[in-house]
């Protein structure tokens, strides 16, 4: 999740990402978004991305059926086209990000996105190919971390936490590489997009990569294979349902913010992804 990404994405419009949208629920009529829907307006579009966000927002379309809502899935192919629709009234959320990277996206483009509700913290940490442990990591190592400042804080703070580096007491999770003030093992580190990361894996001479669950799967592995894991569960970084200023308050919103939160949805985390991820509602 790059922050210059959103600058230099050229990519708009539907036909271009090719953006898969279906239906999941009851029936209901088309609707624009923002505050103005009429009271016969139950359609409720919700942007995301891959696989767990995606099964979550089909499971909570479940629930919204109950109540005569319709959620459909518009789902885009990469990470910056969610927040462009969302911020340009085509959907009516979004569930696809943690909150500083929601919070990045609105420094860069002026928009007014608001988190609703966290609904799970995934599993991240560091895998090796060449390495069975992060005592085997050698003098001089490669490592490949997010080139954006949201998740390379958080990346950087594992490292930190597992005694590999030092930063600042005061960093937290918002530290960067030129602020590191210790690193034994001289380790070298190499910025990637986090839509990049899985690859960078497979590369020889990178020795360790850090990865969230839903990326890491694209090779093979689950947190299970981690050689470091995330310690320290900030919910800053759950992945969260995102809406609007405009549109927050509205029925539809408050609609999906009972789907998204309710016990089908946990249910559903707890058995099929808790190897992944934790429920932080």
């Amino acid at each position: 999740m790059n922050r210059r990404l959103f600058a230099l994405s050229t990519l708009t419009g539907a036909a271009a990402l090719g953006l898969a949208a279906c239906g999941v629920g009851g029936s209901g009529s088309d609707s624009g978004s923002g505050s103005g829907e009429s009271d016969a307006d139950t359609l409720i579009k919700v942007a995301s991305h891959l696989p767990p966000m995606t099964d979550v927002v089909t499971t909570a379309a479940e629930v919204a059926e109950e109540e005569g809502y319709t959620i459909e899935l518009v789902q885009v192919s990469d990470n910056v086209q969610y927040n462009r629709l969302l911020a340009d009234g085509e959907v009516d959320a979004n569930f696809a990000q943690h909150k500083p990277y929601m919070e990045a996206f609105n420094a860069e483009n002026d928009a007014d996105l608001v988190l609703l509700e966290p609904i799970y913290d995934a599993k991240v940490g560091y895998y090796s190919k060449a390495y069975a442990s992060a005592d085997e990591i050698p003098e001089g190592a490669k490592v490949a971390i997010p080139n954006d400042a949201s998740n390379e804080g958080r990346a950087l703070a594992i490292l930190h936490e597992q005694g590999l580096l030092s930063l600042p007491e005061d960093a937290g999770f918002e530290g960067r590489i030129g602020d590191i003030v210790d690193n034994p093992l001289d380790l070298e580190f190499v910025q990637v997009d986090l839509l990049n990361l899985a690859s960078a894996y497979d590369e020889d001479g990178i020795a360790m990569v850090y990865n969230y669950p839903t990326y890491i799967s694209k090779v093979g592995l689950t947190p299970a294979d981690a050689i470091l894991l995330e310690e320290t569960v900030d919910q800053r970084f759950a992945i969260s349902l995102v809406a609007r200023e405009d549109n927050q308050d509205s029925e539809k919103i408050e609609v999906l913010r009972r789907a998204m939160t309710s016990d089908t949805v946990r249910t559903f985390l707890e058995d099929e992804h808790s190897e992944t991820l934790l429920p932080s509602f």
